[in-house]
């Protein structure tokens, strides 16, 4: 196998090297980083267009580089139909969710549950995201060390400890504005290693159009599996109800989102952004699904992992640009600083979104409870103490990443099993204004506990998995060792609705695809709470009370406000005839 050389260390260098020279540009201009607005959000100073591009870029990570082009060549296409849920999830986020957060006007998102429900379901809350995001944060950092060990032969180790150490760094010094700038260059090697896998491969196999035929060849499209199954993986519904409730999850609710959207000016701006970043993770999505399909073309009679060339399916593309363009010095480097890239967005996101929760809902309340206040200095030193050791977490989480599987399906199962009850409790408190704190608190804690059990709960049925093939790889001591007994056979096969019977003898739930954890996550939420509203009511004597309309969704408010006036006109009417 093909090292890099010199030459790619140089073009790593270069981006290690730029993405620090940022964050030390923004720790010695502007405001200084005088205060945590500053520090937190950019004194709402940020244009639509980066803060689009940021949205983009800390969802399709370096989980989406690796993961959705191997998703692609060992499952086939029907994972591109989770796009269309992107589409239908943007308006939902932006008309119904973003505008209470503006009105609201805080750094942590969590405050609004503070307001809405109590200090207690801020603190839960609030502590579930933080290890929901720490434990994504560990699959994002151990993916590009996966690039790293199928090119350079460098320790897992290493490649974790220097990409988290860099992006802690830059993350700690230069604060949000750092973040935000730096995925802007981040994001365009991302797309620049994308377009090299595919423009490569378009070359060496005659064209676009020659990919797409060798994939329907090789049975890799598929668009159109609408099975009602639910234990089926990727379906017409698993994707589309089960991507919009986690894009509305990711883009609606969650403090890296939220954070992000509030750098800028106005309510209007933040909308655009969003509207804006939709395009992008959709075009950036079905690249990624594409490039699966070209590394197919090149792979199709000799499936690298049967034929032991490596360890995990995540390491396809390192190992594809290593084979097609190691001829070439510096290219393959610059692919790497693509997967670098992408995840030093994700990791930069995730440090300074965690130091402003542990701030905002810990650290502070703590000091008010003695009777003081933060001066701004004391808060701006605080945060980067935090920064720098959330970044240290982040590094130890990463070497427990291995353990969690295939890279897309953790992290989206990651989402979901924490994001569905998460988005439940905020539709809790924006839609249901009869909702009241203790059902609040027991639908989410309820909610969380049904979904971590379907999610991690052992063991599951083995996935089901296409047809590759070793015809071309030849005969030879690796593929002995590696496929023991069965070496003579050249063909790998799976069927995709393969149900057999020792999958049948699997416990239900555990079976139920990845997919539909968010949205039933989010459904027992809201269910589990509005009950546990209605019968905590009955038995402790409880009155309806009236809720700040500022903390309802805009259509709710204007329900609430119609509903007021009428019970006046009614209660008037009644008087007078008195």
């Amino acid at each position: 196998m093909a090292t890099l050389v010199a030459a790619d260390y140089v073009v790593i260098g270069v981006l290690m090297a730029t993405s620090s020279g940022v964050g030390v540009y923004y720790w010695f201009t502007g405001g200084r980083q005088k205060s945590t607005e500053e520090y937190f959000v950019a004194n709402k100073s940020m244009r639509v267009v980066p803060v689009a591009i940021g949205l983009m870029v800390s969802y399709l990570s370096a989980v989406s580089l690796l993961g959705v082009s191997s998703e692609n060549y060992i499952y086939g296409t029907q994972y591109s139909v989770i796009n269309i849920a992107y589409g239908l999830a943007t308006p939902v986020a932006a008309y119904f969710y973003l505008p209470v957060f503006f009105k609201l006007g805080a750094t942590s998102a969590f405050e609004y549950l503070q307001k809405r429900f109590g200090m207690t379901t801020r603190l839960i809350a609030s502590f579930a995201f933080l290890l929901q995001l720490l434990c994504y944060t560990g699959v994002v950092l151990y993916a590009p060390a996966l690039a790293l060990e199928a090119t350079t032969g460098m320790s897992t180790t290493a490649s974790i400890i220097g990409l988290g150490l860099i992006c802690t760094f830059y993350s700690t010094i230069g604060g949000i504005k750092a973040v935000l700038v730096t995925d802007i260059f981040q994001s365009l090697l991302m797309l620049i290693a994308v377009v090299t896998v595919i423009a490569t491969a378009a070359v060496n196999t005659g064209g676009l159009d020659r990919i797409w035929q060798i994939a329907n060849e090789g049975s890799r499209l598929e668009f159109d599996n609408i099975s009602p199954d639910p234990t089926v993986r990727h379906t017409w519904w698993s994707l589309t109800f089960g991507g919009f409730f986690t894009y509305l999850s990711l883009y609606s609710v969650n403090q890296v989102q939220v954070q992000r959207m509030l750098t800028v000016r106005n309510l209007q701006a933040a909308q655009r952004a969003l509207w804006w970043s939709w395009p992008m993770a959709s075009i950036m999505s079905l690249t990624l699904c594409f490039s699966g399909l070209a590394m197919y073309a090149k792979y199709r009679s000799c499936d690298p992992l049967e034929e032991g060339r490596i360890s995990s399916n995540d390491q396809l593309m390192p190992l594809y640009v290593m084979d097609a363009l190691s001829d070439y010095p510096g290219v393959p480097g610059l692919f790497v600083a693509g997967i670098f890239s992408a995840g030093l967005s994700t990791i930069s996101a995730t440090v300074n979104s965690l130091a402003a929760v542990i701030l905002e809902d810990y650290i502070k309340p703590l000091w008010r409870v003695r009777g003081k206040e933060l001066s701004p200095t004391t808060s701006i030193i605080i945060s980067k103490i935090l920064a720098f050791l959330i970044g240290l977490a982040c590094l130890a989480v990463a070497f427990l990443a291995r353990y969690l599987g295939g890279l897309l399906q953790a992290a989206l199962t990651i989402f979901g099993v924490v994001g569905g009850p998460m988005l439940g409790l905020y539709t809790l408190g924006m839609f249901l204004p009869s909702c009241n704190q203790k059902g609040a608190i027991i639908g989410f804690i309820s909610s969380l506990m049904f979904s971590l059990w379907m999610g991690f709960g052992q063991p599951k049925p083995p996935i089901p998995r296409l047809s590759v093939s070793t015809d071309g790889c030849g005969f030879n001591d690796t593929m002995i060792m590696y496929r023991g007994s069965d070496s003579e056979s050249s063909i790998y096969t799976s069927s995709r609705y393969e149900h057999t019977e020792e999958n049948e003898s699997y416990f239900y739930l555990y079976r139920i695809s990845y997919m539909w954890y968010c949205p039933l996550g989010f459904l027992f939420a809201l269910i589990a709470g509005w009950i546990a509203s209605w019968i905590t009511r009955w038995i402790y004597k409880e009155d309806l009370i009236e809720i700040d309309p500022t903390l309802l969704s805009p259509i709710v408010a204007r329900m609430e406000e119609r509903r007021r006036k009428a019970d006046k006109f009614r209660n008037t009417i009644a008087f007078n005839k008195y």
